[in-house]
């Protein structure tokens, strides 16, 4: 059965909430990101030195915020339009991926000292890094995931898809990816084995599939739509549709909070979305005002907290807001 909330003035009520009530999620700091213009994309995290790297898209440069002492203690310039940013901790290097020349360049160290390129031709975008297996994995172009081996530093496969990949997931317990392709309106799944896709999840009634998350507690794929804006769950076994749920619009990340069974989705029309899991299904309870822009995000559940990136505004200083999820 699908359950679909469709009652878009429940969102008033659940801004607003009963008197007294304590947020999922309560802003704990703002950290500035100092004279960055433009768009900022995805993020990454370095858990031993606590740092987090920020793609400043628009300023072609990647920001290092030390989350310890909360201030941005370095910044990679030089850059063509960072889109994604990945680390990988068993070779201390830095990846990121260039949307303006197709390129991902690597960085080694506590410095990051330039460490190598790999062309891939074309929108080097979103990263994801599988640390068991130990590989990189890269979207790009008109439609593949490169695959690189951190050990080598170079390409070593690419997974040839139907259209240009935007947000995907690894999933830990199989050798399956899952990857939106939006302009084909699809759930692309693919073996990272044998580098062959496997099945394919057509999104018919809706586009602009963006962000992406696993659910492991109840075994689904969570797929945001930004057309119309809805989160949808499909079953991780044959792609079935299970539920959807109205969104915030603009979405460009969704993480899953395993501890609390909560879903956090940040959105460029200027909120956070916080949605409760139910058996199987997602229940909205926080609409978060925060800046219109602000659609990346990165959820540390080893840390707990929540990061946002907040683009400059007339009314805003870049920075990195930092919430932490409650109780």
């Amino acid at each position: 059965m699908i359950h679909i909330a469709a009652l878009a003035f429940a969102w008033a009520a659940v801004s607003a909430g009963p008197a007294g009530a304590t947020e999922p999620l309560v802003l704990e700091a703002k950290i500035p990101l100092g004279n960055v213009s433009g768009r900022i994309d995805h993020m990454a995290i370095d858990l031993g030195r606590k740092r987090l790297f920020v793609a400043e898209l628009g300023n072609n440069s990647v920001g290092i915020v030390d989350l310890k002492e909360r201030k941005v203690v370095r910044r990679i310039p030089g850059l063509r339009e960072p889109q994604g940013v990945g680390y990988d901790p068993a070779t201390d290097t830095l990846y990121v991926a260039n949307a303006g020349d197709g390129s991902v360049r690597l960085f080694e160290g506590e410095n990051y000292n330039p460490a190598g390129r790999i062309d891939l031709g074309d929108d080097a975008d979103n990263i994801h890094i599988d640390p068991a297996a130990h590989q990189v994995f890269v979207g790009y172009g008109s439609g593949a995931l490169a695959v690189i081996d951190p050990m080598q530093r170079r390409k070593t496969a690419d997974i040839a898809l139907n259209a240009h990949p935007e947000g995907f997931q690894l999933d830990r317990r199989s050798e399956r990816i899952f990857i939106n392709v939006p302009d084909a309106r699809a759930v692309a799944v693919v073996n990272r084995l044998t580098h062959k896709q496997s099945a394919n999840w057509p999104t018919l009634d809706a586009g602009g599939n963006f962000p992406m998350a696993i659910d492991e507690n109840s075994d689904q794929v969570l797929v945001i739509f930004r057309h119309p804006a809805k989160l949808s769950a499909f079953s991780v076994q044959d792609g079935a549709l299970r539920s959807s749920v109205p969104t915030c619009g603009d979405s460009d990340d969704v993480f899953v909070d395993t501890k609390r069974q909560r879903v956090y989705l940040s959105c460029g029309e200027g909120y956070l979305d916080v949605f409760e899991a139910k058996a199987g299904a997602y229940e909205g309870i926080a609409h978060i005002a925060t800046v219109a822009g602000a659609r990346t995000s990165l959820f540390v559940p080893e840390l707990d907290i929540l990061a946002l990136a907040v683009r400059a505004t007339p009314g805003e200083l870049p920075a990195i807001w930092l919430y932490r999820p409650a109780p």
